[in-house]
């Protein structure tokens, strides 16, 4: 199927404040607007423990957390939707639009259904932008895919964490993360 029309920004924001899509979880990449899947239980679970490890991790350390929330990323006609962001809170006070590639500090997105795009698509996306630290959060797998040294060819650094093992940030390493936290034990009622 062919595309219609190639979208900006500019345009993308217009569709956006006219209420066409409100109550539908929308993202705009490189020009095009995608309907985001349904989230899940486990996705859930895992957005609420990184929410929670997040604003404890940097409380008063000059980082906005944001959760679900836009990133531009202007010259890839692209506005995100990461599940977290940790966004540097001078550059975003700085700004009357939404942050930048150059204000992020660590971008997470949980996939479930999504783990072939987020690995794929949004990680060639945020390399081409330079976000210098991204994970992903693999529901089924239990495990959680670091990519850093982002290039125009992707990330030259993927290392991936499971079980026990922790993870911490390149903007504030002495914070780790125990990756179990972020998936419900194996043996615990469905929700």
């Amino acid at each position: 199927m062919a595309t219609v029309a190639r979208l900006s920004i500019d345009d993308y924001n217009r569709i956006i404040e006219t209420g066409v899509f409100d109550g539908r979880r929308v993202e705009f990449i490189e020009g095009r607007i995608y309907e985001m899947a349904p989230i899940g239980d486990d996705h859930e679970h895992a957005v609420d423990e990184l929410t929670e490890w997040s604003v404890f991790s940097v409380a008063k350390a000059g980082v906005r957390v944001r959760i679900q929330e836009t990133l531009g990323l202007a010259m890839l006609e692209s506005v995100p939707q990461p599940d977290v962001a940790w966004i540097d809170r001078e550059a975003l006070q700085r700004r009357r639009s939404r942050p930048q590639a150059e204000d992020v500090l660590l971008v997470v997105e949980v996939a479930d259904s999504s783990v072939g795009y987020d690995l794929g698509k949004k990680a060639s996306l945020y390399a081409a932008a330079g976000i210098r630290d991204y994970w992903v959060v693999d529901c089924p797998k239990r495990r959680v895919v670091v990519h850093r040294e982002p290039g125009s060819s992707g990330f030259g650094s993927l290392q991936e964490f499971s079980g026990s093992e922790s993870v911490s940030p390149l903007c504030r390493p002495e914070v780790s993360l125990a990756v179990e936290r972020l998936f419900r034990p194996t043996d615990a009622p469905a929700g």
